[in-house]
């Protein structure tokens, strides 16, 4: 199926926040005009987002680093404590959130971690012309988990696998 035809059925949700860092208006069904906290804020006050229950689905937040260049950190992190972590529940769903390191505050960090029920780490190891793609799960609420870096082999089709 094609994803114009999933979007069309609700079996596929592409929400546009890119867009927006280019102060350019998007053609997505569903899309981010601001990436301000106020508009946000507004949004979720009438409903608009987070929308109705979605229950088992999986929702992929590729960086919610982007609000930090429209907010300022304190505002941002309180909207993402308060509106956007909790939103999942709401919407009976899993998320993934993505936050870039090394560009926010020890502050932020710590907030967003205690927020999260896991915190997953990538890397990335150069060593001369070799380049190794690895993974941790460095917390993970209500589950024993392992903490040692894994390598990920990432195959031509861009299929991701753990090797042991």
């Amino acid at each position: 199926m094609e994803p114009e035809q999933l979007e069309r059925s609700g079996n596929l949700r592409i929400f546009d926040w890119y867009t927006a860092t280019l102060g350019r208006k998007s053609k997505e069904i569903l899309a981010q005009d601001s990436l301000r906290i106020a508009d946000l804020s507004i949004q979720f006050s009438r409903g608009e987002i987070p929308g109705p229950p979605i229950p088992d689905v999986l929702g992929i937040f590729d960086s919610a680093s982007v609000l930090a260049r429209f907010n300022d950190e304190k505002v941002w992190i309180e909207f993402a404590l308060t509106r956007a972590i909790p939103s999942s529940y709401t919407r009976q769903s899993t998320s993934i959130d993505g936050i870039l390191n090394g560009v926010h505050s020890a502050w932020a960090y710590r907030q967003l971690e205690a927020a999260y029920d896991g915190v997953v780490d990538f890397r990335l190891e150069e060593d001369g012309k070799r380049t190794r793609d690895l993974m941790r799960i460095r917390s993970m609420r209500d589950l024993t988990h392992d903490r040692d870096w894994h390598e990920l082999k990432v195959s031509d089709n861009l299929e991701v696998t753990i090797l042991e």
